[in-house]
């Protein structure tokens, strides 16, 4: 099974001699992700972690061989520079967990990664976990069992919840990826519909969302056409305030879109069995997953 990545998935960190990107690449590497090569300017001809560290992306390429994925660990504004250099060596899967990029920078990237046929997660995500298989990103693999069940979710923290009530009631995944909480990311709901659709190892998706943006109502126009397989909806923000930013950045409802009540309304028309509250997935996935 692959999900975008699997347990032979080579992995560059970019960002790796930070402590933050250390600390990551020492769970990643505990998981067994293959992280084969990391880079920091400057930092070139060292090593982190028992890792290999290279002044950039191409340089890295060139001593470790072709890669296959890259986690991005840079402060914010460096984060553009760093995609760009893994989208010029030809890295298929870009995993951007820095938070607080620049929106025309996003906007840039979106546009840059998805003409040359990369697939940026993020930024502001939490990454991508196979279970059974391989982490890129910052997914609490505790919380993870292999299984049938793909999680889609705006929410890093909710990821990370869903995943743990799920797994301690039995309810094994077979993706967990948290896709960025920013107005502007690299793939929306929809690309991970299609992905989950086509996956075998997928029985049921669960659908993680938020007020602001029009995200889970084209979302619920791709499962009405196209996504045969259950799909379970859960929605946060409800007692937001109007116009006001509520923590991610695309978490903001303008006049009548964006509203919990649209969303929920398109989802359910789509044929999405919508839930109030998390705890209450794991009875409505109990048919589907026994």
């Amino acid at each position: 099974m692959g999900f975008l990545c699997t347990d032979q998935t080579r992995v560059l960190v970019q960002g790796i001699t930070g402590n933050f990107g250390r600390s990551q690449t020492r769970l990643m590497q505990g998981y067994g992700t293959r992280i084969v090569a990391g880079v920091t300017p400057g930092k070139g001809g060292g090593e982190a972690e028992g890792v290999p560290v290279f002044d950039t992306v191409a340089q890295a390429v060139e001593e470790a061989g072709p890669l296959d994925a890259t986690v991005i660990y840079v402060p914010a504004p460096y984060a553009a520079a760093a995609v760009e250099e893994a989208v010029e060596s030809r890295i298929p899967l870009v995993v951007v967990i820095t938070e607080g990029v620049p929106l025309h920078d996003e906007m840039s990237l979106r546009h840059l990664t998805r003409s040359r046929g990369v697939w940026m997660i993020g930024p502001n995500c939490p990454g991508i976990l196979v279970p059974g298989e391989t982490s890129l990103g910052m997914i609490p693999p505790g919380s993870t069992t292999p299984g049938p069940v793909a999680v889609i979710s705006r929410s890093g923290t909710l990821t990370f919840e869903i995943t743990k009530i799920l797994t301690d009631n039995g309810i094994g995944q077979s993706v967990c990826v948290g896709i960025g909480g920013d107005r502007v990311i690299g793939r929306d709901f929809t690309d991970y519909l299609r992905l989950a659709e086509a996956d075998a190892t997928t029985r049921a998706i669960v659908l993680v969302g938020e007020i602001g943006g029009d995200a889970e109502e084209r979302a619920a126009a791709v499962i009405a056409a196209e996504i045969e397989k259950p799909v379970f909806g859960l929605l946060v923000g409800r007692h937001a305030p109007r116009g006001r930013r509520m923590g991610h950045a695309g978490a903001m409802i303008s006049g009548n879109t964006g509203t919990i009540e649209s969303k929920e309304a398109a989802l359910k028309a789509s044929g999405v069995t919508m839930v109030d509250y998390l705890w209450e997935l794991p009875a409505a996935l109990e048919r589907f997953t026994a």
